[in-house]
This record gives structure tokens, C-alpha cells and sequence, in this order.
């Protein structure tokens, strides 16, 4: 029953060519029947997805076939009246007005964004139409000079209609696979933040059973990274300058928890104006801590540099730290490094290079992006 349209609209349209053939209003060569098969499968299909919209807004069937009946009449009538007319101008008008009220409820969005644009074109059409047929004089002056014209232009509005729909679905795509990348930008943000915060808590919280006097100044700087993390991480871009300073926050609260002695070092650029994409570097410098800090006893370090060229607008984060091997296996990317390439997938398409090299107890990472 959901696709009954398809079944009723076969057997309408195949009535109507009966009704008008048997007035004398067409006339259907018996010999061409691949012909006769593709149009009328072409009108069938159009005639049944204006049937199956009309049912989708909760119209019967009963009415559907009532106003083709309606419409059979009106057409039998006219032909009947004025059948001494060649190129009869009522018939051709009628025939128009059919196609319009398909074309309405096949696409009524469409229809209704456009009708203004749609009426002007057919208005148009059927105005020099009834003026080349009415009012140029004779029969054959409109036969030998307008005639073609005239026919042809009720042609034209439909490759400029099928131009603009073709452009309306390209732009309905693009739009869905922003919103899908949107979409699944906001799913890795979300990834990113609690992965960060778990950590910076545990770290506070061994200061804060340890009664230390440095825990005010980690919440402070706790509370500075969860608000740019909060608010500055939704936006699409921030300066370098906040995100250097967002990276040496991080990296001033792990040198406060560390007893240990660590070579950290962060290069970095003097022009920091350049716009980026936000938290981008705060994942391979986590995980430089993770598994390489956390893991050593002694002799650990964490060298990173980030600079910049204003000209070029290109990015370049480099970082590299020492790890423990364990049982001869290498430090894998993890959640971060994976979340880490979708976002540049995302973000930077084509317009990053990321470089992993992971041996011998050293991970080393260079990131270069093309900002401009």
C-alpha cells in the first residue's frame, strides 16, 4: 500500500493518452512502439511521484483519480469545442498547467523557493506563444516564422530549472558534510578534554595529599587551562600567542609536580600572531609526558619547538622525548595521536604533514601546517 502511486499512476496516465487519442488530440504512430514504451514509461513515473506526494500529505486515492477525471473532462471539452484549431493555444496552456501542477507536487520546496522565477519563464513562453499564434496575422505566417520559436521556448526553462536543482543538491551536500564535520569535530573535542583533565587532577592531587605549597598556584593555572579549554577550544581559530601560552601553563604544572629532575625545554616563535586551529599541540606534548616522563626514573627530557612564518603562514611544532621500552615493544599513538590525525583531517585537509618516527626508546613528531 505504500507504494500504491506507483501502480495508479500507470493506469491514469495510460487512460489520459486513450482519452486524448480517441478526441483526436494526439495521435500515436503504431509502429514506433520503443518510442511510444520510453515516453509513456516517462510520463507514468512523473504522473506517479505526483500521485505519491499528493498521498504522503494524507490525500485518497478517490480524489486523485477524481481530479483526473476532472482533468479529462476539461481536456475533452476543449478539444471538442475548439478541435478546428491547429496548435490549438487552450490545449497547449492546459497541457502546461498539468506539468506545472506535477512539477509542485514532485518538488514543492523547490517550487516554492523558485515560482516566482518559474512563473516569469513559462508566463513568458505562453505570452509570445498566444501572441505569435492570435496576432500575427495568418496561419501560415505563424507557421513559416514564429512557429518554432515559439514551441522552443517552452523548452528553455527546463534546462535552467534542472541547472538550479542540480545546484541546490550540491549546495544541500556541502552543507551536510560541514555539519557532519562539525559534527564529528565536537565528538573528538569532547575526546580530548577529559582525557587531559584526568591527568592534570591526578597531579593535583598528589600535591594536595602531600599538603604542598605549591597546589594554590597548580589550581590557578588549572583554572586558567580549564577555561581556555572550555571556551577558546570551541572557537574555529585563536592566535599562537594562546596557544603557547596555554602549552607552557601545561608544561609549568608538570615541572611543579616533579620531584625528579627532567630536561624540558620549549622553543618558542617570536611572531605569534598567526591564527591556528586550537588544541592541536596540547596532544603529542601529553603524551610526551605520559609515556615518556612517567615511565623513566632518571634521564628523561622533552625538547619542543614551535615556530612560525608569517609570509608563508606556515606552523611547524616539533617535539621529541625518551621512553622505556617494555618488553622490546614501541610506544603506540594512543587514543590522543589517533584523535590527533582526524582533527587535522578535518581541520587542515591536505595542508598538514605530520611525521611520527618511534625507535631505539625515542618518539619524535613533526607537525607543519599550512594556516593561509
Amino acid at each position: 500500500m505504500k507504494y500504491r502511486a506507483f501502480g495508479i499512476g500507470p493506469a491514469v496516465t495510460f487512460g489520459m493518452i486513450l482519452l486524448m487519442e480517441f478526441i483526436d488530440l494526439i495521435r500515436i504512430p503504431e509502429d514506433e512502439w520503443i518510442t511510444n514504451t520510453i515516453l509513456f514509461s516517462f510520463y507514468a513515473f512523473f504522473t506517479s511521484l505526483a500521485i505519491h506526494k499528493y498521498l504522503q500529505k494524507g490525500g485518497t486515492v478517490i480524489r486523485v483519480v477524481a481530479g483526473f477525471i476532472m482533468l479529462a473532462i476539461v481536456i475533452f471539452s476543449i478539444g471538442y469545442f475548439t478541435g478546428h484549431l491547429v496548435d490549438n493555444p487552450l490545449m497547449i496552456l492546459l497541457m502546461i498547467s498539468f506539468w506545472l501542477i506535477l512539477f509542485y507536487f514532485i518538488l514543492p520546496d523547490f517550487f516554492s523557493k523558485y515560482r516566482l522565477l518559474i512563473m516569469g519563464l513559462y508566463g513568458g513562453s505562453a505570452l509570445f506563444f498566444l501572441y505569435a499564434r492570435l496576432f500575427t496575422g495568418s496561419f501560415e505566417l505563424y507557421e513559416s516564422t514564429y512557429k518554432f520559436w515559439a514551441l522552443s521556448l517552452f523548452l528553455l526553462p527546463v534546462p535552467i530549472l534542472m541547472g538550479l536543482w542540480f545546484y541546490e543538491q550540491w549546495k544541500w551536500f556541502r552543507t551536510l558534510k560541514a555539519e557532519k564535520a562539525r559534527a564529528e569535530l565536537a565528538l573528538l573535542r569532547s575526546q580530548i578534554n577529559p582525557h587531559f583533565f584526568f591527568n592534570t587532577l591526578n597531579n593535583l592531587y598528589s600535591l594536595v595529599v602531600n599538603q604542598s605549597d605549591q597546589a594554590p598556584d597548580v589550581i590557578l593555572k588549572l583554572s586558567d587551562i580549564m577555561r581556555y579549554t572550555i571556551y577558546d577550544g570551541k572557537k574555529d581559530q585563536v592566535s599562537l600567542k594562546e596557544e603557547v601560552d596555554y602549552l607552557q601553563r601545561y608544561i609549568d604544572l608538570h615541572k611543579i609536580r616533579y620531584q625528579k629532575e627532567v630536561d624540558i625545554r620549549f622553543e618558542k616563535p617570536e611572531d605569534e600572531e598567526v591564527k591556528v586551529a586550537p588544541l592541536l599541540f596540547i596532544i603529542p606534548l601529553e603524551n610526551a609526558f605520559k609515556h615518556g616522563v612517567e615511565s623513566l626514573r632518571k634521564g628523561a627530557y622533552i625538547h619542543a619547538s614551535l615556530q612560525e612564518e608569517p609570509e608563508t603562514g606556515e606552523v611547524v611544532f616539533q617535539i621529541q622525548n625518551n621512553y622505556e621500552k617494555q618488553d622490546g615493544s614501541e610506544a603506540n599513538d594512543g587514543i590522543g595521536l589517533r584523535n590527533l590525525k582526524q582533527r587535522l583531517e578535518l581541520l587542515y585537509p591536505n595542508r598538514h604533514t605530520l611525521n611520527i618516527e618511534n625507535k631505539e626508546g625515542v618518539f619524535s613528531l613533526t607537525l607543519q601546517l599550512n594556516t593561509l
